[in-house]
């Protein structure tokens, strides 16, 4: 019996053994992939003397998996013991860097894009894993709540990830920087032990066969539920807005605001600090707004915040409207996440997420390619202005589902 399954007043989120469980499990992972994230990228800046093409490779090698892997994994997800999945995806992931660090350790350093490479991989069979569980174990008055709190967490490591990641490569190096990443990934599988016991019908056991029509019926799925599908279209808007705006940033910094390179670390700083207060009061009142109402709310200020950006050439401005978009950002991602789990059947929450996460990824990566060749042909305020109306029309898409309610089968199959 599930968390669904008990009284209208459910516990305090926080003693919830399944939060609690996850979200250390997510600390360690954040440490691991930020400290990795840096490293990486400072070593091949070195060894390469700043070649952009190697140093797009990285972007690459931690952005394909996401296309080829996220309906796959999510289908599978949604067949295998998730809990059991979370496991075994962070075991492989400690093993896959250890054998890549001893390759390193050899002279090939070339190696170190496995890294992103194969831990990327699987994450996309261990996230929406999460979500089935975070779908089973937290009930559904309080699915909002604990969003907001995995929004903080990301929030935190948006600050505290860059010094880090820089602190552990500078004082350590290459090498114990992977290891790093490895033992917190080994320690991630240790503390997810303690998840509760995978329900029997949390894994599924298909027939040979039929994972083509398990793979399909997630695309048909989104397809067939309003809701989804105009989640869908705000995905691959907010994809192209914010793909095009994080690429171009740094001439923002250089350009508008006439200051060093190095000034970007300040503006990031103060995105992600006011992104983890957004994060404390959304969950606040979380249980009073519609998520689509929250997600409508977070693309208008990212559209209003992003278009004045392009335009101010004040370093007090700007940065006093990189704390409000911050502070309203995480309205987005938790209006996604609660979107998803409340609008599919728990048997389908894998390839549900399957199918929606590459739609964002995919737009933000096609708008960074791009955004280079935008930069040579527009003036930086026109392209804030395009990336702004994008996420105008993105929050235009909840009107059509405002006062949809989410249906009662998504919350069957307890």
């Amino acid at each position: 019996m599930n968390q669904h399954d008990q009284s209208a007043n459910p516990p305090s989120l926080f003693r919830n053994r399944f939060l609690q469980t996850i979200l250390l499990s997510s600390v360690l992972l954040q440490i691991g992939i930020w400290v990795r994230n840096f490293a990486i990228l400072l070593y091949v800046a070195e060894r390469t003397n700043n070649d952009p093409y190697a140093i797009s490779l990285i972007s690459v090698a931690e952005f394909a998996p996401i296309f080829v892997f996220s309906f796959i994994g999510g289908t599978f997800a949604d067949r295998w013991r998730p809990k059991l999945t979370m496991i075994w995806c962070d075991s492989l992931s400690a093993v896959s860097v250890f054998a890549v660090l001893l390759s390193i350790h050899f002279g090939s350093w070339e190696s170190v894009y496995l890294v992103a490479f194969i831990s990327a991989i699987l994450s996309q069979f261990s996230q929406p894993s999460s979500m089935r569980l975070f779908k089973f174990h937290v009930p559904e008055e309080q699915l909002q709540q604990g969003m907001a709190l995995f929004q903080s967490l990301m929030a935190i490591f948006m600050v505290l990830g860059p010094m880090l990641g820089t602190f552990v490569y500078s004082t350590f190096g290459l090498e114990i920087s992977i290891a790093v990443m490895g033992v917190a990934f080994l320690l991630s599988a240790l503390v997810l032990i303690r998840l509760p016991e995978d329900h029997m019908e949390a894994g599924t056991v298909a027939a040979k066969g039929q994972f083509r029509k398990d793979f399909t019926e997630g695309f048909r799925y989104v397809w067939q539920s309003q809701v989804l599908r105009m989640l869908g279209l705000a995905f691959v808007l907010a994809g192209l807005a914010v793909g095009a705006a994080q690429a171009l940033n740094l001439f923002i910094v250089t350009e508008r605001l006439g200051r060093n390179k190095e000034f970007l670390q300040y503006m990031l700083m103060v995105n992600g600090a006011a992104m983890l207060i957004g994060g404390g009061l959304v969950a606040a009142f979380a249980k009073k707004v519609p998520p689509q109402l929250l997600l409508a709310m977070g693309m208008l200020a990212g559209a209003v915040c992003t278009t004045i950006v392009g335009f101010s050439t004040s370093i007090p401005l700007t940065l006093t409207i990189q704390f409000l978009n911050g502070l309203m950002f995480p309205c987005i991602h938790i209006g996604i996440s609660t979107m998803i789990l409340r609008w599919s059947n728990s048997s389908i929450v894998g390839r549900v997420n399957g199918v929606l996460n590459p739609m964002f990824v995919g737009m933000m990566v096609v708008s960074m390619s791009f955004a280079g060749a935008l930069k040579s042909a527009l003036p930086l305020s026109t392209i804030y202005s395009g990336a702004g109306l994008l996420f105008l029309l993105g929050a235009l898409m909840m009107l059509p589902i405002m006062k949809h309610k989410a249906p009662d089968q998504a919350q069957a199959t307890q």
